[in-house]
């Protein structure tokens, strides 16, 4: 296994979803590129790659600065990127080696999710890949007040399970998502520097 976890030092794990446990980002952006169609609109795979750490929202912000978009509106955007990435759920699949962290611990320590995804996303995309039953908790943006880089999702995450957030480590694959660990006061471990050598 990548990562050396020592039974007694931490009392939970969190995992983020997309980039971490599952291989999405084919699937998020194809679905925004849906989304965005209807508009003239397109996105860049490079531009996206760079932050698809960011939530819906602040995603768009960025897009609208970029390319000096006129405002777009959210609803109708987000509503249709969410039926779009319903039909390209297929395309998702686990990310082996910190899937594994998960099945090992499972049963050991309370588990949970959190995502700065929205939350029919997350489950189907968890329920999908098969890994939700590994899971106590499933926490997104919808339940709080702010998303990654924000603490607020791993902090819910630690008071859901009732563990003290010193005592979480956090499994991660953005800058924002280990900002939102560093900032709730919990061990972060970023993924991209363990990750085998065939996941670049």
């Amino acid at each position: 296994m990548a990562f050396s976890l020592i039974e007694g030092t931490f009392s939970a794990l969190i995992f983020d979803c997309d980039g971490t446990l599952v291989d999405s980002a084919a699937a998020h952006l194809l679905s925004l590129q849906e989304a965005l169609k209807p508009l003239g609109l397109t996105i860049d795979e490079e531009w996206y790659r760079t932050r698809h750490g960011l939530g819906p929202d602040p995603l768009i912000d960025e897009y609208e600065a970029s390319f000096g978009v006129p405002r777009i509106d959210r609803s109708a955007l987000f509503e249709r990127n969410n039926v779009a990435f319903h039909a390209a759920i297929p395309m998702i699949e686990e990310i082996t080696f910190v899937a594994d962290v998960a099945r090992a611990w499972h049963g050991k320590v309370p588990m949970s999710v959190a995502s700065n995804g929205v939350r029919a996303n997350v489950e189907d995309t968890l329920v999908t890949a098969k890994l939700r039953p590994l899971f106590d908790y499933v926490i997104t943006a919808e339940d709080v007040k702010r998303g990654k880089p924000e603490p607020d999702v791993y902090l819910e995450a630690a008071r859901r399970m009732q563990v003290d957030p010193a005592k979480c480590v956090v499994f991660e694959d953005s800058d924002e998502g280990l900002e939102a660990a560093h900032r709730a006061g919990m061990q972060g471990i970023d993924i991209r520097k363990e990750a085998p050598l065939h996941l670049g």
